[in-house]
């Protein structure tokens, strides 16, 4: 007997009517208005998070933390920023195997991701401080490992989670590190807009100097969010086509995201400059090396992820279609 049945439903034939017995099927009037104020909640916190989530950006721009976006300066510098990642989420979509995801689902995507950067940004200031006050000093180490990487990266699945992963056209796991990746492009857009907005405006001269710095340096660390996003969605996606075990699935890949996140930021705390010295390349020598080989050896992961799910989808493909056993009927 299935455990995840009831007794009586497991053991029924189909001759018992077991309607609001040990089964439910929408009826009566009754069943169909419980199914329509479900689905008006669901729509009704969705649209919660969402607008909460502008308010968040709003609120950022207002009080001048992005307002500097106005300046076109700071949005060229943004926009190129931004040109690494974007080429890496470009490579995912491209590694789709599959059917090649509509522009309306990767653009509600990209928005989400951007607006989401909000509540990592909130989130990230507020439990350190929240820690503080139990009296435990979080040391830099754990505040990336314990913080930054799983809020950042359950913030990026939440975008991917709130808008494709519910429609009919993510149908495939693959799909899942596809929208993880766009994601995770743009929250690394806006948090690359808010450290050149940031420097720019601390800047007492050469301002334009300094944004166009900030700038390469958004743009090596950029790649990053789309492979741990892109890795974290590829779970989600295993998750929506295997939902009996889609809790303990969802939950390995935020934390091999949140993992290697975690690990990026605390390296990069001390490793670039270990490099500089023991190379003699500078600080920004230093910090490029250990990005194409941090960034290197997990994308690597990623695309060996992709791979092996592109052989999967051809070997079945490409084996021929199960034949029917004959029926008398036939000659």
């Amino acid at each position: 007997m299935d455990s995840r049945r009831d007794p009586v439903q497991a053991r029924n034939d189909g001759s018992l009517d077991l309607h609001d017995i040990a089964d439910w099927d929408q009826r009566t009037v009754l069943d169909a208005v419980s199914v329509f104020i479900y689905q008006a909640l669901l729509i009704a916190a969705r649209a919660f998070v969402v607008l909460l989530a502008l308010f968040i950006l709003l609120a950022e721009i207002a009080l001048g933390t992005l307002g500097g976006l106005a300046d076109p300066w700071i949005g060229v510098l943004t926009a190129l920023s931004a040109v690494p990642a974007l080429g890496l989420a470009a490579f995912v979509w491209y590694a789709d195997v599959t059917t090649q995801e509509p522009l309306s689902l990767l653009v509600g995507t990209f928005l989400l991701g951007v607006l989401v950067a909000g509540f990592a940004g909130v989130l990230n200031a507020t439990v350190p401080a929240v820690f503080l006050e139990a009296g435990i000093d979080l040391g830099l180490a754990a505040f990336f490992f314990l913080v930054v990487g799983p809020v950042e990266e359950g913030v990026k699945l939440l975008a991917v989670r709130l808008y494709p992963f519910r429609d009919d056209r993510f149908d495939a796991v693959i799909d899942g590190a596809v929208y993880g990746a766009v994601a995770g492009l743009g929250f690394a857009t806006i948090e690359n807009a808010l450290y050149i907005t940031q420097n720019v405006a601390a800047a007492s001269t050469n301002s334009l100097a300094i944004g166009g710095g900030t700038s390469v340096v958004r743009a090596l660390a950029g790649p990053g969010h789309v492979i741990y996003s892109a890795i974290a969605g590829y779970y989600l996606g295993l998750a929506k086509f295997n939902p009996e075990n889609a809790g303990p699935i969802v939950i390995k890949g935020l934390m091999i995201a949140s993992v290697i996140h975690g690990g990026y930021n605390t390296l990069a705390q001390f490793v670039p400059e270990l490099l500089a010295t023991v190379t003699g390349l500078g600080w920004f020598g230093g910090f490029v090396l250990f990005v194409v080989v941090f960034d290197g050896v997990f994308g690597l992961v990623l695309v060996w992820k992709l791979r092996a799910y592109r052989r999967a989808y051809r070997l079945v493909h490409d084996r021929p279609a199960p034949r029917s056993e004959p029926t008398e009927f036939e000659p």
